[in-house]
């Protein structure tokens, strides 16, 4: 019982999350209606959406700390353009609010974590 709690406690690894919400985007574009408006957006999300999970996985194998500083910058700029195109897609209702809002809610959570890492790499790499 002690280590499932721990289990359930510890933070799911970033390869699975950023897997995960890619995974999640995938699913939001292929119900997309098919109207231009919805078409144009949606593949907006798809693209900025599953650049974050290659370029983690690019961090992860960077070779200096500069490049991997860099790659979490990228991760971070897909993060927050995936978030708004996300968020123009709820503001234009074309899927239901209520499935995007937890998408949205761990694309912020995901643009917190990869903030932190950026800052702590950022301050170990000078």
């Amino acid at each position: 019982m002690k280590d499932e709690m721990k289990a359930c406690a510890e933070p799911r690894d970033l390869r699975i999350r950023t897997m995960e919400l890619v995974l999640r985007i995938i699913r939001i574009y292929a119900k997309l209606p098919k109207t231009t408006e919805a078409q144009v957006l949606g593949k907006q999300v798809l693209r900025a959406g599953t650049s974050v999970g290659a370029n983690y996985r690019e961090a992860s194998r960077s070779r200096s700390k500069a490049e991997f500083v860099a790659k979490i910058g990228d991760c971070l700029k897909e993060l927050d353009e995936t978030d708004y195109w996300l968020e123009l897609l709820a503001e234009s209702i074309i899927p239901a609010k209520v499935k995007l809002t937890s998408l949205r809610n761990e694309c912020n959570e995901l643009l917190a974590i990869f903030t932190a890492i950026s800052k702590k790499a950022k301050a170990n790499a000078s």
